[in-house]
This record gives C-alpha cells, structure tokens and sequence, in this order.
C-alpha cells in the first residue's frame, strides 16, 4: 500500500469515530466568534451549506485543494476556503451538494471523487450558514479550471499545515468595521482565517501522526 492510500486509508478510520469537534475548532476561532457561540444554539433558520475537502496524491506528498474567491459583494469576498456552497433544491443531499459546487468552482469532476466520511458542521454567523464539510479524494493529481466565482487554486501540501510556523495570527478588519487580531494560518502568501481555518483545525487534529 502506498503512502497516500495509507493516508487516506487511515483518515476514513479515524473519521468515523468521534470527532473532536468544536474543541478543535475553537482553536483557530477568532475572539469575536467566541462571543457569538452561543448564536450556534439558535442557529434554527440557517441556510444549509456544504464544502469539499479533497486530497489527492502529488509526486510523493499529500495535497488538497482550496480557493482563492473573487472579489465581489459577497460576505466572504477574496477569502481563502474549500470550493463549496449553499444547497438547491436539486441536490439530492448535502454530499452532492458538495460535488456540484466543487464541479462548478474548480472544474471537478463528481463522478472521479471518493468520498471517505466528514468533518463536524460549523455555523458561520455572518452569512447565517451551516457549513458541512465533506472529505474526498481522487487518486491523481486532478486538472482544474476556476470559474468566474474563484479568482485562483491553491493546492497545499497538508503538512504545511503541521509546521509551528504556518499557525500564526493576523490583524484583519472585522465586519463590524474594528481592526481584529485572529488566529490563521500562513500558507503560500494567504491567510487562512475564520470558518475555513476552522475546519482545518479539526482536520489536523484528526489526522495527528498519520
């Protein structure tokens, strides 16, 4: 078995154990998404949403995807996340909801993705969605093409992540108009903050020492 197979091999395991959840996403949560928890208990009304996490092997190392968004009037405008979006009426689930998206954004496939199990879903205040994240992987490395919603991908070596240096913190104006120092992650000249950044805490903490 290869190196990636065993990746991804030992991922789905851990995945459909217990997730570390909110605890592990609170790590990388900025101060003000810490005074909004308790807004997670009455988040009744909000918009399901799904995103895709997709790893993929790369001349030896393991690699996934995320985007660069345009610039625009949107809430998360020119931030840094997984291709994804809010779910139609045609979806069948949320997992598929997942797939169009990342089918749409960067050019994927569907039908080349194995999808291996998910992380916890995340409530993001601002836009009122309730995010679920989706793990996935293709077995080589896949030709993308952005769409106009996507100003660029990113593809990360996950052990980027891993490295003390790339968590680190970012001064970045808030919504609500304040300078605002949040925890991020540094990764090939972005920052990697808020929801997104999130995820990826539980992401890391699930596959610890794989």
């Amino acid at each position: 078995m290869g190196r990636f197979e065993n990746f991804v091999r030992k991922l789905q395991e851990r995945l459909g154990k217990n997730l570390p959840g909110l605890k592990a996403q609170l790590q990388m949560a900025p101060i003000t998404r810490l005074m909004e928890a308790e807004q997670e208990q009455t988040a009744t009304e909000a918009r399901k949403s799904a995103v895709l996490v997709l790893f993929y092997p790369d001349n030896g190392n393991t690699k996934f995807i995320l985007i660069k968004r345009a610039f625009d009037q949107s809430v998360h405008s020119g931030q840094v996340s997984f291709p994804g979006g809010k779910a139609e009426e045609t979806d069948r689930n949320l997992e598929a909801t997942a797939l169009r998206e990342a089918s749409e954004e960067i050019g994927l496939p569907p039908e080349t993705v194995t999808l291996i199990g998910s992380l916890s879903k995340l409530y993001i205040p601002p836009s009122n969605f309730e995010v679920f994240p989706f793990v996935g992987f293709v077995m080589q490395k896949p030709l993308l093409k952005p769409n106009r919603e996507v100003r660029y991908i990113l593809e990360v070596d996950f052990e980027e992540l891993r490295k003390p240096a790339t968590c680190t913190e970012k001064i970045i104006i808030h919504r609500t108009g304040k300078e605002v120092t949040v925890p991020s992650y540094a990764v090939q000249n972005e920052t990697i903050w808020g929801a997104t950044a999130m995820m990826l805490a539980e992401l890391v903490a699930i596959a610890e020492g794989i």
